[in-house]
């Protein structure tokens, strides 16, 4: 059991050259994370966490970081990785125009029983995907539907109408 501890610790790679890679995969997978899946989001887990795990996914499995081979240089693109999650959230939190991008507002996408094309063209949902969460929401149609909305997270809220 012959053990090159050299490897084991001492990176690979200039950290610097690990923490902007680690920086740019992050704010990258970001943006086009919340421009085109904006679905993605369930319930309780955010877009954050769920590109944190599988950015630390993906790092630990040197997807990003060319031949890293220590231990260092993972625990260095993990927390790179982790620290940008932080920091996106706190700043979501602090600034009300990154908090629109962060976190975007709900949009209408049914209005008293009438579907509305543009919004849900928008946000690439169908008349099928709609009908299908209406059913999960334990409505039959779309006239017992006061107004629905797309939720920040990707979530549909359908508020019906009063009988």
């Amino acid at each position: 059991m012959n053990i090159d501890w050299h490897s084991v610790f001492v990176p690979s790679e200039p950290i610097l050259e690990t923490i902007i890679r680690g920086t740019v995969m992050y704010l990258v997978l970001f943006a086009i994370l919340r421009l085109t899946f904006k679905r993605i989001g369930s319930g309780s887990i955010g877009l954050g966490d769920v590109l944190m795990i599988a950015l630390v996914a993906a790092a630990s499995q040197n997807a990003m970081a060319r031949n890293h081979v220590s231990v260092t240089d993972g625990i260095i693109l993990v927390a790179t990785i982790s620290g940008w999650s932080y920091a996106l959230d706190w700043l979501g939190t602090r600034s009300p125009r990154f908090q629109r991008f962060y976190n975007p507002p709900a949009l209408l996408l049914v209005k008293n029983g009438r579907l509305l094309p543009h919004n849900m063209r928008q946000e690439l949902i169908t008349e099928d995907e709609l009908l299908s969460q209406l059913h999960h929401a334990g409505l039959k149609e779309l006239s017992q539907v006061r107004e629905a909305y797309i939720e920040g997270d990707g979530t549909i809220t359908f508020i019906r109408r009063r009988e």
